[in-house]
This record gives structure tokens, C-alpha cells and sequence, in this order.
């Protein structure tokens, strides 16, 4: 039996509904982090559907989550199709991740790179958006 695939047009994009799905990501941040907000509304921007909680603690979400190396850590975390994401994480690298699907607990910036998506550009320039397993071992997923 043939099934055709159903594809959406969403703000001028065509998107696979399979995407769609995997493409809702949770986002804990402050509600006083301006720079959080600003991520969030760039991953809309870009087609993802955003599930945003302020919370008082998110280092304690980060804990909870398995992000207990302060080193990885940014101002938000969140998690999309069973990966963690931390921090300025461009969504380019959010969807190649998605699409590839390795074996790795997720995908961090950490601190606050000030070229980064949700800081002083889309446009990613100047840092490093690292890779991360289940030992918290770092590799260099993408560089900018």
C-alpha cells in the first residue's frame, strides 16, 4: 500500500511533519534573562515550535537532566528529540543533530557567546558549539 507524504507549509517553509514533531523543544531559562528570550524567539524564527519554563533554579534542571559539569553550562538548557541543548546553540546544529542522530546526550555553547543566535547576533561567529556523551566528554561539533 502507498502512503504519500504529507508536506506543511509553514511562514513561506515547506516542513516534514516528522520534523515538526521531533522539532518541539523544551526550554528552562530565567525569566529575567533577556538573552534567553531572544533564543527562544530565533528558534520560532526558524521553525521550531518552543515550550518555554521560567523557573527560579535552572541549574537545578540542568542537574537533573545529567548536566552536572558547571564547564558545559549556559544560562538555559532544553531538549529536543531526546538530546540535551545548551545554551546559544544555532538551530542549524540543532537540526543536523536531529537529522544524524548520533549517539550523544547532546549539544552545548557554553557560557554566553556574544556572537551567538539570542545574543548580539543570528549570525553564529567566533566560538565553538561542543558535542557531549553520557561521561560529559567534549568534542567540537561545530565551529564558527
Amino acid at each position: 500500500m502507498f502512503y504519500p507524504i504529507v508536506l506543511v507549509m509553514v511562514f513561506g517553509f515547506v516542513m516534514n511533519p516528522a520534523f515538526s514533531a521531533e522539532s518541539t523543544i523544551t526550554v528552562w531559562k530565567s525569566a529575567s534573562c533577556g538573552c534567553c528570550q531572544k533564543w527562544v524567539d530565533y528558534l520560532q524564527d526558524e521553525g521550531f515550535e518552543v515550550t518555554a519554563h521560567n523557573v527560579d533554579d535552572v541549574v537545578s534542571i540542568k542537574r537533573k537532566l545529567g548536566m552536572t559539569d558547571p564547564a558545559l553550562y549556559s544560562c538555559h538548557t532544553a531538549k529536543v528529540g531526546g538530546y540535551l541543548i545548551e545554551g546559544h546553540v544555532p538551530a542549524s546544529d540543532i537540526r543536523r543533530l536531529l537529522d544524524d542522530r548520533p549517539t550523544l546526550v547532546g549539544l552545548t555553547a557554553p557560557g554566553m557567546p556574544q556572537m551567538s543566535p539570542g545574543m548580539l547576533s543570528i549570525e553564529p561567529k567566533g566560538y565553538d558549539v561542543l558535542q557531549f556523551n553520557a561521561k560529559l566528554e567534549t568534542s567540537v561539533f561545530s565551529s564558527y
